[in-house]
């Protein structure tokens, strides 16, 4: 699976959503901070972050007793670069559309 690939299945279950967008405000959490409230158990919480981990997405960082979690700022931008390709592609379409319906 490429790695594109990896991120989008990563990102496609609504609790490593969650993570992402909570880790995505710049703070390090540790794993039970950021798993709190999301309905899982602690091994969840660890099963889902490891797929995060997979994807290059977040970061585990052992500190003492704790793990740290640690968004990948850069992690997302090839997802955005495929995202915005897929944009243009559309908005060329829909460009000779408006065109061929307008008469031009």
């Amino acid at each position: 699976m490429t790695a594109l690939a990896e991120i989008f299945k990563a990102l496609g279950d609504p609790i490593r959503l969650e993570i992402v967008q909570r880790l995505s405000r710049g703070e390090t959490f540790t794993i039970g901070d950021v798993s709190s409230d999301l309905g899982v158990t602690r091994q969840g919480a660890r099963k889902h972050l490891q797929v995060l981990v997979d994807a290059k997405l977040v970061k585990l960082e052992p500190k003492g007793r704790d793990v740290y979690v640690r968004f990948e700022t850069n992690s997302l931008d090839d997802a955005k670069a495929f995202i915005a390709e897929v944009e243009k592609r559309w908005d060329s379409r829909l460009e000779a559309l408006r065109q061929f319906l307008e008469g031009e």
